[in-house]
């Protein structure tokens, strides 16, 4: 008897506190909440009417819809402040989105903003629905909208410069970004796309003001001293870029990239043993391609080894047909031109990359920075690496004193 007063005032609370929420809202969507209750109301009360004893099913069933769902509901209408008729056009709109039913979305949340013109969550859902099909503009003025509503979801302003970046208006995109990140400099996507927009604008001594102050907050980001030793490579600062990448490579050893791009440094300095073996070192990683084997050729080929420069070509064709192309304007690899197995176009093996355009960049800068030796002979080389050793005993002395 206790039980079904307590279940009772319960119910008919819940039912009174969301009765006046629809009449103050007036909003049908309540109506919703009021029927489930309602449901659970009737059944006990024809348990009570008839004297019935219900088994443990109907028991429990009585208790979700007149107490537990209803209550839930309004529990999370608290938390969240956000009204249940938000709640309910806010999922029908994801679940037009998941169906592929935009314009669907657009209406449930047109009709939300009309009725709840404030609603946080609407503008932000409806920027998410422009962006998926696309709209950039008018998805960066509802995320706008968003964050004039709650200034303290700061993905938000990321969301608009990454936005304002894929429309092509990376100037502005870099002035919110910098906004976001002197009030939050922890912020890593922030300064991974603020540098990666200044790193395609050719802004590089910018670009490395910002991966520099990242790695304040960052010491152990792979990524950091990884974007740092591409920006470095891109202004032919290349003692710093190896730095940069040898700090990647400890860090990762498993990605191959730092230790190509070290590699394609000592080459450019003319060590080729150090070129050598930091091209043979990036063989270890996964995701190894064609580079490592054709550097490594054109390293055999430097020290006067044919047979092991032949051999190393041969695998580079094999893992992408086009290098063979490339192999035959390069001069330095003339000795093995004839001989090297040119690819069958019936079953040309064209790789596709898996580098990020920024990182095929730097590496193209320093591939064509290598192509500047791929003439030398081997007293040009033993003249470049004794000028770097006469360079560094200098400095070593200037330490000293």
């Amino acid at each position: 008897m206790v039980e079904k007063i307590i279940f009772n005032i319960l119910a008919f609370a819940i039912f009174i506190i969301v009765f006046s929420r629809f009449i103050k809202k007036n909003d049908a969507s309540y109506v919703y909440i009021l029927g489930i209750e309602f449901i659970g109301i009737v059944i006990n009360f024809i348990e009570l009417f008839f004297d019935i004893h219900l088994n443990l099913f109907f028991r429990v069933l009585i208790y979700i819809l007149s107490i537990v769902i209803p209550g839930i509901l309004l529990i999370i209408e608290h938390k969240t402040k956000v009204d249940f008729p938000e709640m309910l056009n806010i999922l029908l709109a994801k679940i037009a989105v998941n169906s592929g039913n935009t314009d669907k979305a657009k209406d449930y949340l047109f009709k939300l903003i009309d009725k709840y013109p404030n609603s946080y969550i609407g503008h932000k859902t409806l920027a998410e629905v422009y962006e998926k099909e696309g709209k950039y503009s008018v998805a960066i003025d509802e995320y706008i909208r968003a964050t004039d509503l709650n200034n303290k979801d700061i993905k938000l302003n990321y969301k608009i410069a990454f936005l304002l970046n894929k429309d092509e208006r990376s100037e502005d995109a870099i002035i919110v970004l910098q906004d976001l990140l002197k009030k939050n400099p922890e912020y890593y996507d922030a300064t991974n796309l603020l540098g990666e927009i200044l790193y395609t604008g050719e802004r590089y001594k910018e670009a490395i003001n910002v991966y520099m102050n990242a790695l304040r907050y960052n010491p152990g980001n792979y990524d950091l001293y990884y974007n740092l030793g591409m920006v470095y490579t891109m202004v032919n600062d290349f003692q710093r870029a190896k730095e940069f990448y040898q700090k990647a490579a400890e860090i990762n050893s498993l990605l191959y990239n730092a230790k190509l791009s070290l590699g394609q440094i000592a080459l450019i300095a003319g060590d080729l043993d150090e070129a050598e073996k930091f091209f043979e070192e990036s063989l270890k990683g996964k995701d190894v391609e064609s580079g490592s084997y054709y550097y490594l050729s054109q390293v055999a080929i430097l020290k006067g080894d044919k047979e092991k420069a032949l051999n190393y070509m041969n695998i580079a064709v094999e893992l992408d047909s086009k290098i063979y192309n490339k192999m035959q304007k390069e001069t330095v690899f003339t000795p093995i031109k004839n001989e090297v197995r040119k690819p069958n176009k019936e079953n040309e093996n064209i790789r596709k990359s898996k580098l990020r355009l920024k990182e095929r960049k730097a590496l193209n800068h320093l591939a064509n920075t290598c192509s500047l030796i791929s003439s030398l002979n081997n007293d040009d080389i033993t003249m470049m690496k004794n000028v770097k050793e006469k360079e560094m005993g200098r400095t070593e002395k200037q330490r000293e004193n």
